[in-house]
């Protein structure tokens, strides 16, 4: 064999596998067809957080100039934002391509085919390898009557490679992606409205602290519409005239916007690998695999999007990992329980295990404890003041079956209590440990305080 792994994709999935497999001395190639990092480097995360942190510098530049600053806004340019945000990628992926060549990895700028069990097939080439991992990731899923031709009707990737702000914009979906281009656009002042199909934003939230993410949208001006279908759209002049339905009274409506987003989840790809030359099933458009992400072909893994976890960067990472160590005889598992959900907005909006639905369509025996961000001095202090920390637990044992948080840093904070949860750590324990006066992390302490029936500053 000329490696003992091959890897086809170099996203945060597959770099990752591709690093961990050298630090255990597994000889290994990876190939990628498009550039090191994939999705999220490229056309995801990374350039959709550095356009975030921009909105939040152009709004504090606003909320100066309420407060008396005179500030001259006419010269902005949008374009400057976007190339920001394309340096941001360019940076980061080339930072992955220098790893892999410190980690001493093959590295193939190519499309890959698996032709059979262990051999790949390349441009004019081939390779063979003992072992293949497939971390092709995943591609915005098309809506139909509403497909991406990314001057109008956009997917993500499309409206990340904008250089021109619309005026208006209809977004179609709310989830993280939706919401947090949503975000984006008003806060350069763009007029958006979001259409979602179901009851509530934020669909895989908790109810609760997706509700304050959507007041603050529509206290900031963005028009949601919830139990509402985008049916059809035509030319209007240089609009687009949208046909939407209220699909709880039937009613029908319309609104002109110059773009739309459709932001409705994403897709395997897994088309032209091959998989048809192996033993390796598909399963409602997922390849399968058991808890070690092995496939039906046992020396070929997948892991990320093409696999049915949450489509998130940080856990297609470590399922790479639990990947490369399985191949060296170890028997790790991904805890889905203990996996973060972060929501790049104002309020930001953060969370793990249980969600309050949840519990209930499991019959599970839950008790809730609540602490607002106000009751952190901080928050106040920088004006952040809205928000929730919310902490699901079971009534006899107070264990940690679920936190939710909506607020500022929520992205951030939401780490000590994931890792009290994952330490196997009690309420108590983070109640009576000191945090630092004045922070936000304070709020967790109260909110641990408050499970135990003794919150001081509410």
């Amino acid at each position: 064999m000329d490696f003992d792994l091959a890897i086809i994709g170099a996203g945060p999935g597959g770099y990752v596998s591709a690093i961990r497999a050298s630090q255990l001395g597994i000889k290994t190639i990876i190939f990628e067809k498009d550039k090191p990092g994939g999705v999220c480097l490229n056309i995801g995360c990374i350039p959709s957080k550095s356009l975030i942190s921009q909105a939040e510098k152009y709004r504090n530049m606003l909320e100066f100039i309420d407060k008396g600053v005179k500030m001259d806004l006419t010269s902005f340019d949008y374009k400057k934002v976007f190339h920001e945000s394309r340096k941001a990628s360019e940076t980061l992926s080339n930072g992955v391509k220098y790893l892999l060549e410190k980690n001493n990895i093959t590295y193939i700028n190519s499309q890959a085919k698996i032709t059979d069990k262990n051999t790949i097939k390349y441009e004019n080439k081939s390779i063979t390898a003992k072992n293949i991992i497939i971390a092709t990731g995943s591609k915005p899923r098309e809506l139909k009557g509403f497909e991406f031709d990314e001057e109008k009707i956009l997917s993500s990737t499309g409206i990340l490679m904008q250089e021109k702000l619309p005026k208006s914009i209809l977004i179609i979906g709310s989830g993280a992606i939706g919401m947090e281009f949503a975000y984006v656009m008003k806060s350069f002042g763009v007029d958006v409205t979001i259409a979602e199909m179901l009851d509530n934003i934020l669909p895989l939230e908790d109810e609760d602290t997706a509700k304050i993410l959507k007041d603050a949208f529509k206290k900031d001006g963005i028009k949601i519409l919830n139990s509402t279908i985008a049916k059809s759209y035509e030319n209007y002049e240089d609009l687009l005239k949208v046909k939407l339905e209220n699909i709880k009274d039937n009613s029908i409506s319309e609104i002109k916007v110059e773009k739309i987003l459709v932001a409705v989840g994403r897709i395997p790809i897994i088309d032209d690998l091959g998989l048809e030359n192996t033993k390796i099933k598909i399963e409602k458009g997922f390849i399968k695999v058991n808890d070690y992400y092995q496939t039906d072909e046992s020396n070929i893994y997948a892991i990320g999007d093409v696999v049915k976890t949450p489509q998130l960067a940080h856990v297609a990472s470590k399922e790479g990992e639990i990947a490369v160590e399985h191949i060296k005889g170890q028997k790790n598992k991904l805890n889905l329980n203990a996996i973060p959900s972060a929501v790049y907005c104002e309020p930001e909006i953060a969370s793990f295990g249980y969600t309050e639905k949840a519990l209930k369509e499991n019959d599970k025996k839950y008790k809730k404890a609540y602490f607002p961000y106000y009751g952190a001095g901080k928050t106040v202090a920088i004006g952040k003041s809205d928000g929730i920390i919310k902490i699901l637990y079971e009534p006899q044992t107070h264990e940690i079956l679920g936190a939710h948080i909506a607020g500022y840093n929520a992205t951030e904070i939401i780490h000590e209590i994931l890792l009290a949860k994952s330490s196997e750590l009690l309420p108590e324990d983070i109640a009576n440990m000191i945090h630092a006066h004045p922070t936000i992390s304070e709020a967790v302490m109260e909110s641990m305080r408050a499970v135990e029936g003794w919150a001081i500053h509410i």
